[in-house]
């Protein structure tokens, strides 16, 4: 399966669509359901989204930092989609969360983030570097390991490579599936030393079909 050669064009075209897709199959909610138990949220937590496209997981792991009682810290997000972007901010003003800053960025030229965007306790990526060709994903996972942290984690959420996912992700949203040992070996040729899979806890269970949740640092 092969990913669209301009996902920028693709989610500007279906910002609307993806933004229903996901409230279809609750999957915000099954990112909150996640984030609600991790054991890695605690007050103060340095945190990007990279690929944050409408905000499905930046939402999700700010109402679960809210739920546990913790306050936020420094909460960064970049996407390479201008439509995507505004339907975040709009749905941060809505909910009236302050603090959190956006730009637009692509994960293969990190470069062009601000300054002092780096040195995150935690990373969260989901659903976007599907989109990153076969062969770079590698690199675009090294880029994202350089602005973590001393002990900073990854968290990835990626679509896994079954004949479902094929032909419900791969062809309608035109996107790159994995198996769990393609994504092993990328993230090892990326430099990562520890990695782990995870599942979606049980009342979201139905979402493990759809994809991975990988933890890496």
């Amino acid at each position: 399966m092969t990913a669209t050669t301009n996902p920028k064009r693709l989610f500007a075209a279906r910002s609307g669509s993806y933004s229903r897709f996901i409230r279809l199959v609750r999957y915000q909610q099954g990112l909150r359901a996640f984030f609600k138990v991790s054991a890695l949220l605690r007050s103060g937590i340095r945190a990007l989204d990279a690929g944050c496209g409408t905000g499905a997981v930046l939402l999700a792991f700010h109402e679960a930092l809210v739920a546990r009682g913790f306050v936020a810290g420094p909460l960064h997000g970049f996407d390479l989609t201008p439509p995507m972007l505004e339907r975040l901010r709009a749905s941060l003003q809505a909910r009236r969360i302050n603090g959190v800053e956006l730009v637009q960025a692509n994960v293969l030229a990190l470069e062009a983030l601000p300054v002092a965007w780096s040195n995150y306790d935690l990373i969260v990526s989901a659903s976007m570097l599907e989109y990153v060709p076969r062969e770079k994903l590698a690199a675009a996972l090294s880029k994202l390991r350089n602005l973590l942290a001393e002990g900073g984690r990854l968290i990835l959420f990626m679509t896994r490579d079954t004949w479902l996912m094929r032909q419900l992700i791969g062809r309608w949203w035109q996107s790159n599936v994995y198996t769990a040992e393609e994504l092993r070996e990328a993230f090892l040729a990326a430099g990562y030393s520890e990695l782990a899979f995870h599942n979606f806890p049980l009342r979201y269970r139905y979402l493990n079909a759809w994809g991975h949740i990988v933890e890496a640092r």
